[in-house]
């Protein structure tokens, strides 16, 4: 992977615990994920009802939408639960210097 790629995108700092949250990372409608230690992002649009995810209920490892109860696996995007049946894209996350860098190439 090129580090040219990587975007900075928000402080660790900021990082909720355990939760969810939206941002806007190089134009684009990110949600950034954290579970225990672990850091992802997706994009921030269920791909159903067009809905906010990061407005959602984060269980685990899966990420609820809030308009239809559709479910994505904040790790790949993959679709966990009907009527979900397209992936959100997700992003790698890398946390470096206390800050968050997606790849968003």
């Amino acid at each position: 992977m090129s580090t040219t790629n990587w975007v900075d995108a928000l402080s660790a700092a900021d990082l909720p615990t355990d939760d969810v949250m939206g941002l806007a990372v190089a134009g684009r409608d990110i949600a950034v994920y954290t579970v225990g230690d672990e850091v992802y992002a997706t994009d921030n649009l269920c791909t159903h009802g067009h809905a906010r995810l990061c407005d959602g209920f984060l269980d685990g490892h899966e990420i609820e939408c809030p308009l239809h109860q559709g479910k994505f696996d904040v790790r790949d995007g993959r679709p966990t639960c009907a009527p979900v049946t397209e992936a959100v894209r997700s992003y790698p996350v890398k946390v470096e210097g206390g800050r968050v860098f997606l790849q968003l190439g």
